[in-house]
């Protein structure tokens, strides 16, 4: 079941959450940087990761905590070109390998519900109109509540039930 909801995803009560990175992403702006700040862990481990796996776009890396909460790291977007620039932009390609690999992952974890931003659409750069119906398509099999945050309200617990 996949439901559009209006809040902040920090406050989710889903068991994970998935969001849009870059191979290599420096965590530093939008959803990525406020995961850094509250799992800092999370960006140290991502960088680790990076440095010996060297992943490419339309990959994913799971991070997750004792508690079985977990963070989905979907590389939507293209790498940056220098070390020090910006990550490229996301394409609808890797939204489609990163959302199939991620079907995989939700059931090999047993997850039992997942959140979501407006995938690929802040700094990824794609049209919401393109990426919600491959979310749908993709995600739509999985037989768990599944909240994409559609509108960002900081603060607010979305009406998740």
């Amino acid at each position: 079941m996949i439901k559009e909801v209006k809040g902040d995803i920090l406050l989710t009560g889903a068991q994970a959450i998935a969001h849009g990175v870059a191979p290599n992403d420096h965590f530093d702006r939008g959803l990525a940087l406020s995961l850094r700040e509250r799992y800092p862990a999370m960006a140290k481990d991502f960088r680790h990761f990076c440095r010996f796996e060297n992943p490419s776009a339309g990959e994913v890396w799971m991070w997750g905590t004792v508690n079985r909460f977990r963070i989905f790291n979907l590389m939507t977007q293209e790498p940056a070109k220098t070390n020090e620039g910006r990550p490229g932009r996301a394409s609808i390609t890797h939204v489609n390998h990163c959302l199939k690999e991620l079907v995989k992952m939700v059931k090999e974890e047993n997850i039992t519900s997942l959140a979501l931003p407006k995938l690929a659409t802040g700094y990824g750069a794609l049209d919401w109109e393109n990426v919600l119906p491959e979310i749908e398509n993709r995600l739509g099999v999985l037989d768990i509540p599944i909240y994409v945050y559609s509108t960002y309200q900081k603060g607010v617990k979305a009406l998740e039930a």
